[in-house]
C-alpha cells in the first residue's frame, strides 16, 4: 500500500504493476467499498498497470468533513486526481459511485486522460427511497438489502457475500450513507456530449442497481462511447466474474 498527501489529507492506494506497457488504469470503488474490490484486476497488470484508490473515509484513507452531494464528489475527485498524477494513470475505471467520480473528473477537471471505463454506473444514480431510509435508520438492513440477489451480486459464493457485507460494515453507516446520497444527487445526463475521451460502459447482465439500459444510454450520449455486457454477474462484475470482466477490459484497452 502507498499513500499520497494532498489537500491536507492522505489518500491510500494499491499499485498493480507486473511490467505491463499499456496505459495505467486508476480503479475507483463504489459506495461503502474500498480498493480491495479491484484485487482481481491485478491479474492483467502484466499488460496494463493499475492503481486502486481508497476514497476519503474508506479503507486506509483519511476522511473529509463534507456533506453529501457536490462537495463530497469534489473531494473524491481530488483523491483520484492526486493518485492518477502520482502514478501517471491515464484511464479511470470507476464502479457505481466511482463511475460518477470518473465522469466528474472528465467533465470538471483538467486531468489528461486517454479513456474512461464506466462499470456498473450511470449518468444519473437515483437511490430508491426505501434504501435511503434504511441507510439512515437501520444500517444492517440496508447492507442486507444490497446483498440480495441481482443487486451487488448475481450468484456469487456465500463467502463473497459475507466478505462484502463485512467490508461495508467496516466502512460504517455515516460514510456509506454519504456515498449513496452523493449518488442520489448526481445527474450529468445533459452534459455527456462534453465527455471528450473514449468511454466504455461495462455492466453485469443482472445488475439491478445500475441496469444495462443505463450503460446503453451512456454509450449513446458520449460522443466516443460504447457499451458491453458481462454475463452471469450483477453490480460487482469485477469481483463476481473477474476473468470475463478482465477480458472485456483488456480487449477495450488494446483498442486504445
Amino acid at each position: 500500500m502507498e499513500r499520497v498527501t494532498h489537500d491536507g489529507r492522505e489518500t491510500a492506494y494499491r499499485r498493480f504493476d507486473r511490467g505491463g506497457d499499456g496505459p495505467t488504469v486508476c480503479f475507483v470503488h463504489g459506495s461503502g467499498g474500498t480498493k480491495d474490490v479491484w484485487k482481481s484486476q491485478a491479474r492483467i497488470a502484466d499488460r496494463f498497470p493499475g492503481v486502486a484508490v481508497d476514497l476519503s473515509g474508506h479503507g486506509d484513507s483519511d476522511d473529509v468533513a463534507t456533506p453529501a452531494g457536490a462537495e463530497t464528489l469534489d473531494a473524491y475527485a481530488d483523491d483520484v486526481i492526486a493518485v492518477a498524477e502520482r502514478t501517471d494513470a491515464t484511464v479511470l475505471c470507476g464502479n457505481s459511485l466511482g463511475g460518477a467520480v470518473a465522469l466528474w473528473v472528465a467533465l470538471e477537471r483538467d486531468l489528461a486522460l486517454d479513456s474512461l471505463v464506466l462499470a456498473g454506473t450511470g449518468a444519473k444514480l437515483s437511490v430508491a427511497e426505501p434504501l435511503r431510509d434504511a441507510l439512515a435508520e437501520d444500517f444492517d438492513r440496508a447492507v442486507s438489502v444490497l446483498h440480495e440477489p441481482d443487486r451487488l451480486f448475481h450468484d456469487a459464493p456465500a463467502e463473497y457475500v459475507e466478505l462484502s457485507e463485512a467490508s461495508m460494515c467496516a466502512c460504517g453507516r455515516e460514510v456509506t450513507e454519504r456515498d449513496f446520497l452523493t449518488c442520489h444527487r448526481f445527474d450529468v445526463r445533459d452534459r455527456l456530449d462534453a465527455v471528450d475521451v473514449p468511454a466504455l460502459a461495462l455492466v453485469g447482465a443482472h445488475d439491478g442497481l445500475t441496469p444495462p439500459a443505463y450503460h446503453e444510454y451512456l454509450a449513446e450520449e458520449i460522443p466516443d462511447g460504447e457499451w458491453s455486457e458481462v454475463p452471469d454477474a450483477a453490480h460487482l462484475a469485477m469481483l463476481e466474474v473477474p476473468a470475463v470482466f478482465n477480458e472485456a477490459l483488456s480487449a477495450y484497452l488494446d483498442r486504445l
